[in-house]
């Protein structure tokens, strides 16, 4: 057997920590050790209890005193144990310690009161893909799903039971949903509790189950859900829908639907966070004289764009506000529409156009300067380093 560690190293406080120190250390300890955010790591259970463990004395005046005074070698006890034995159960801790993990049934969440009562059945969440263009990311749709899922019983509303007639008590936690066991421990005489078996938790039970459902208040059904994706959604995001999921058990909560974002290729637009990009491809004399041109726009209008004399290559343009929205609550604003301009070089020529291109071969203006030769080079050689 591995030797125990020492109570304020677990927690790594010192002998003089405050009883407010000890309890916000045990805290950040067992948030993460616990057992929700570590399944299946036995390792990280058993940090969970050994933190416990420490919590349960150094808390304590009394123990914490006979701890300091004699560590783990009690006279009489036999060694040191505040839980009586190995046999160490989560729900012992959990319902030990209520004030720092709040409500905790098995082993779901930190929030609520400690204190257990009938428990009231969820439902399971269901999930879905939606795929989307960027028009519809861009305003934000409403799209309706035929859900195949479990729906309130139609023959017993729910209750669960075949006649209408009220539910009993259960006999075994009379109605309390849990069952308490007493164990001895040196410190005397504890309690822990757990869910019913009888019951599973309800703390009431149904002598007349409905045949439909056998009891559970549920059955399969169809149900055509409305759901509202906000603008400004991308790949892999999920959209989260409270209530539209399945139905609890005998009237329970029901769960959520889980939306999966998936895009559609855009043959006009690259998306790059909340900007769009448009590729320009511009004719020759509009570059080396200048002119207007029209840019398209996510909001299937186009924008009218003057185009300086001796536009190059490469040159990029932003107009601001132009692209995406922010997703409500993660940031501000649209994105910017860039716009990068590239310049058409036909791949054919006519007799007279080529004969006037021969013209500018030789003049000195269309052989560019020489910044603009090295500017050129330069671009290619970063691009290829």
């Amino acid at each position: 057997m591995a030797q125990k560690r020492d109570y304020y190293e677990v927690l790594g406080v010192d002998k003089n920590a405050t009883e407010d120190q000890i309890k916000k250390a045990y805290r950040t300890i067992a948030i993460k050790y616990h057992p929700d955010r570590n399944p299946g790591n036995k390792e990280a259970e058993e940090k969970f209890k050994e933190a416990a463990e420490a919590y349960d004395v150094l808390h304590d005046p009394q123990k914490r005193q006979q701890y300091d005074t004699f560590g783990f070698n009690d006279p009489g006890s036999g060694g040191f144990n505040p839980f009586g034995g190995a046999s160490m159960n989560m729900d012992d801790i959990f319902s030990m310690f209520g004030d720092i993990f709040g409500g905790h049934a098995g082993f779901g969440g930190f929030g609520g009161s400690a204190k257990r009562g009938p428990q009231v059945h969820r439902g399971s969440d269901l999930r879905l893909k939606v795929r989307l263009s960027l028009q519809e990311i861009a305003h934000g749709v409403t799209k309706k799903f035929k859900v195949r899922k479990d729906i309130t019983c139609s023959h017993c509303h729910g209750s669960g039971s075949a006649d209408g007639s009220a539910v009993e008590k259960c006999p075994t936690c009379h109605g309390t949903g849990v069952i308490t066991h007493t164990t001895q421990s040196i410190f005397g005489m504890m309690q822990t509790q757990g869910v019913c078996p009888t019951c599973d938790g309800a703390g009431t039970i149904i002598k007349n189950k409905c045949p439909h459902c056998h009891g559970t208040g549920i059955e399969k059904g169809e149900e055509v859900v409305e759901i509202k994706i906000p603008a400004g959604v991308a790949e892999g995001m999920i959209v989260n829908v409270p209530g539209k999921g399945n139905a609890g058990i005998r009237n329970g909560v029901n769960g959520d639907i889980q939306v999966l974002v998936e895009e559609e290729p855009n043959d006009t637009f690259i998306r790059d966070d909340n900007n769009l990009i448009y590729n320009l491809l511009l004719d020759f004399p509009t570059a080396a004289l200048g002119g207007d041109v029209e840019i398209p726009t996510i909001e299937g209008t186009r924008l009218k764009v003057k185009m300086e004399p001796g536009t190059q290559p490469g040159k990029t343009l932003r107009l601001r506000g132009k692209g995406l929205p922010a997703v409500q609550g993660y940031g501000r604003g649209n994105g910017d529409l860039v716009v990068n301009v590239s310049v058409y070089v036909p791949k054919t020529l006519t007799s007279d156009e080529k004969r006037a291109i021969e013209q500018f071969r030789q003049s000195d203006n269309f052989k560019g300067d020489a910044a603009t030769k090295r500017s050129i080079f330069q671009k290619f050689k970063n691009y290829f380093s």
